[in-house]
């Protein structure tokens, strides 16, 4: 058995810590924010490899995490874990022109053309992806990692851990300061949630990014695409934007009262990094797209620790 310090307690250092201790190892994560003051824990969480590349990569990292999730959202008497927060919802992705399939085709079951549009728009498609509820799920995370033996300590780090026999980067934006990595930049996006008036059905339109993300109590809406921006304050005037363009496609959302509003950074790179140098894996970068990837990273990590 090795000792394995994880660096990061978002949802890609936790998945990582969790499929290191099922392979054995002593595992503890240490990180300046726990799991639910994370960019994680803010995230609409819907499946979709949105900034992040490279294609190749990202759509075999996602095919292993949509099979994950799609488990986990199984009934219980089907081997599902229900308390994880996991739904498979249908829903539709529109465009204002005429679009190829998504470089991403072959990591979803199945995808299919759709007509029937909101006005404005010119095609679209349809599938069934899971849709995560963050602090649920972060939570599940956290308590099947204890289950396992490992743990999880807020660390305020300057540089990365000594004294472990491999050391996991999942730090995110951390790695700027950690991995020494300036081509890791913060891309701002902002939510807003609002009280669930019956949607059942998640929405996506990328070029504002504009999308509605349904979930038991609450409907998460967005959002923005801010590279550069630190601030964590939410703009008024980017929620009114945001609603109104949301209004757009489920017009339903217009009478829905707000209850709150939330900023997360996306930790953008030009490319994922995963790779072992020495001791260290490296595992950051992953955009907007953290959960989507989150498990197919995790099992590399762990057979590159291994």
């Amino acid at each position: 058995m090795s000792r394995v310090i994880v660096v990061g307690a978002g949802v890609v250092g936790l998945s990582c810590a969790v499929r290191l201790l099922e392979a054995g190892h002593r595992v503890d994560v240490v990180a300046r924010d726990l799991p639910r003051e994370t960019t994680s824990a803010v995230a609409a969480a819907l499946w979709y490899p949105y900034r992040a590349l490279p294609q190749d990569r990202v759509t075999t990292w996602s095919a292993t995490t949509y099979a994950v999730l799609a488990a986990l959202a199984a009934p219980l008497d089907y081997g599902g874990s229900p308390e994880a927060g996991v739904r498979m919802v249908p829903g539709t992705e529109v465009f204002r022109s005429a679009q190829p399939d998504p470089w991403w085709r072959s990591a979803v079951p199945a995808l299919e053309r759709v007509r029937d549009l909101p006005d404005g728009f010119a095609d679209g498609w349809t599938f069934t992806t899971p849709v995560v509820e963050m602090p649920v799920y972060l939570d599940w995370l956290t308590a099947r990692l204890e289950h396992l033996g490992g743990t999880v300590t807020r660390l305020n780090l300057k540089a990365l851990p000594e004294g472990a026999d491999a050391v996991v980067n999942c730090s995110a934006l951390g790695a700027r300061l950690l991995g020494a990595d300036r081509t890791v930049v913060p891309v701002r996006g902002q939510v807003v949630y609002v009280e669930q008036v019956g949607v059942d059905r998640w929405w996506l339109d990328g070029a504002g990014p504009t999308y509605v993300v349904p979930r038991e109590h609450d409907i998460v809406v967005g959002g923005t695409d801010q590279e550069g921006e630190w601030s964590r304050t939410p703009s008024p005037e980017s929620a009114a934007d945001i609603l109104q363009r949301a209004a757009r496609l489920v017009p339903a959302l217009r009478d829905a009262r707000v209850l709150r509003h939330k900023v997360g950074l996306r930790p953008v790179r030009p490319a994922v990094r995963l790779e072992r140098v020495g001791r260290v894996v490296h595992c950051y970068g992953h955009g907007g797209a953290g959960v989507t990837l989150s498990w197919g990273v995790a099992d590399e990590v762990a057979s590159m620790v291994d």
